[in-house]
């Protein structure tokens, strides 16, 4: 049989079988706090669903994941370093100065700064 056909075949029934599993064997004991509504990290406001809050952590942490996935790009070519040639250098250097303009961009704008932010105004 191929691997994939089994694949298919196999991997539906497995979980079905852990799910089933978990429904028979795992105790039901529901309380306040696990039954509460948790939205992000704040309480909930009864009346009002949205609130104003700074995105800020939000996007230091995109831009963290973007650069550092980048940046992961950096070791594989210090491990063939001696057998790239010059294009392969000329390559990895043009990708590096963008690399930097960008995050240079970044700090001037203001963007990876982590002062306070009032997010009501």
């Amino acid at each position: 049989m191929n691997n994939i056909i089994t694949l298919f075949i196999i991997v539906p029934i497995l979980a079905f079988v852990l799910l089933a599993l978990n429904l028979l064997l795992a105790t039901h004991r529901p309380y306040e706090a696990k039954l509460s509504i948790y939205e992000c990290g704040f309480e909930p406001v009864p009346e009002q669903t949205r609130s104003k809050f700074s995105i800020q952590f939000y996007i230091v942490g995109l831009l963290f994941l973007i650069f550092d996935l980048e940046i992961m790009v950096c070791y594989p070519f210090g491990v063939v370093l001696y057998g790239v040639s010059i294009y392969g250098f000329s390559i990895f250097l043009i990708f590096f100065i963008v690399l930097t303009v960008g995050f240079a961009y970044e700090i001037a704008k203001g963007v990876i700064s982590l002062e306070k932010i009032n997010p009501n105004s």
